[in-house]
């Protein structure tokens, strides 16, 4: 699905070039303060994209629940907007699945409407860990907390639904699913842990949940997207070492690629607002359009989906699995 952003990315040129911000997407889908009746939670809003999509959706005037783990550093980064009487902050630390139900039973306390939840809260290249419930760290975070948060929520989604705006559950994944599909046999890397393979397999179940939430809810009006926000410059390189950053950096094709953090949230921001979007979902978006598979020939940074992205008897797998491992 090529869309009017399509020309722009075939040319990158590097953080701040003409490639669409957030703000930008909202100006051209006209929704500056037409979402005074939509509620939108979104996860990992101390930092990073987080904090940006917020910042550009809180514009619509709908109401916002951000979760964080150190509410503090939360309100520090959000500033004024943290103040706003739409805004509500959450504590949840995705390291702990009671952490991820208690913050699921204090939304649905507060709010009986969720139209968009942005699970965008993550960590990348982490050295080898276990959440508190045992689980490698990229996997447990990454994925089956988001996964049981995602199953919290879904009774108020799918009644949040309507004719004219489908609820919406935007999933953050990476470019890095390319690197690894799950791995069956180990989902906790028990043998040979590398960073970037946890980091990949667990991007590669977020792709898998999104298609596989929309192939079981969205014909009820439930939909998901999985999201390649591009490389940008935030908390998440924490783990990567000085000397990979500055290889990245050294990498012409990389270079060109990398958004500023407004730049990065756009097509968060496309995929949770955009009409042309509207009552579809499943596939993985990148550079605010529906991604293709990636073609090697173009070079590792090229944009697109592994092979594996739609493989239906994977993912199906993955969900019976997962469900079980979160206690569902």
């Amino acid at each position: 699905m090529a869309t009017r952003y399509a020309k722009v990315h075939e040319t990158p040129a590097g953080p701040g070039d003409a490639r669409p911000t957030a703000s930008q997407i909202l100006q051209d889908e006209g929704l500056a303060g037409k979402w005074q009746e939509r509620v939108v939670m979104i996860t990992g809003c101390s930092s990073g994209l987080g904090v940006e999509t917020a910042r550009v959706l809180s514009t619509t005037g709908c109401t916002l629940y951000l979760t964080a783990r150190d509410l503090d550093k939360a309100k520090t980064a959000l500033g004024d907007l943290a103040q706003s009487d739409r805004v509500h902050l959450l504590e949840l630390d995705l390291n702990s699945l009671a952490s991820v139900r208690a913050c699921a039973a204090e939304f649905n306390k507060r709010s009986s409407k969720l139209n968009v939840l942005i699970e965008n809260a993550g960590v990348m290249m982490a050295p080898e860990g276990r959440t508190v419930d045992g689980f490698e760290t990229h996997f447990g975070i990454n994925h089956l907390a988001h996964l049981l948060l995602f199953e919290l929520l879904k009774p108020t989604l799918l009644a949040s639904s309507t004719a004219e705006f489908n609820s919406r559950v935007i999933i953050l994944a990476s470019i890095g699913h390319r690197s690894a599909e799950v791995n069956f046999e180990d989902l906790n890397y028990a043998e040979n842990y590398h960073p970037w393979m946890g980091y990949g397999a667990s991007k590669t179940a977020n792709v898998w949940t999104a298609s596989q939430i929309e192939r079981l809810y969205g014909p009820q009006g439930l939909h998901a997207w999985s999201i390649q926000p591009g490389p940008t410059a935030t908390g998440l390189y924490k783990h990567v070492s000085e000397a990979e950053v500055a290889a990245s950096a050294s990498d012409p094709a990389l270079g060109r690629i990398f958004k500023t953090l407004e730049q990065g949230a756009a097509t968060t921001v496309w995929g949770a607002t955009a009409a042309a979007l509207e009552g579809q979902g499943g596939k993985y978006l990148e550079d605010c359009q529906i991604s293709k598979q990636w073609d090697p020939s173009g070079g590792q940074w090229a944009p697109g989906s592994a092979p594996w992205a739609y493989d239906e008897e994977k993912m199906a797998k993955l969900w019976a699995k997962s469900l079980e491992l979160v206690g569902l």
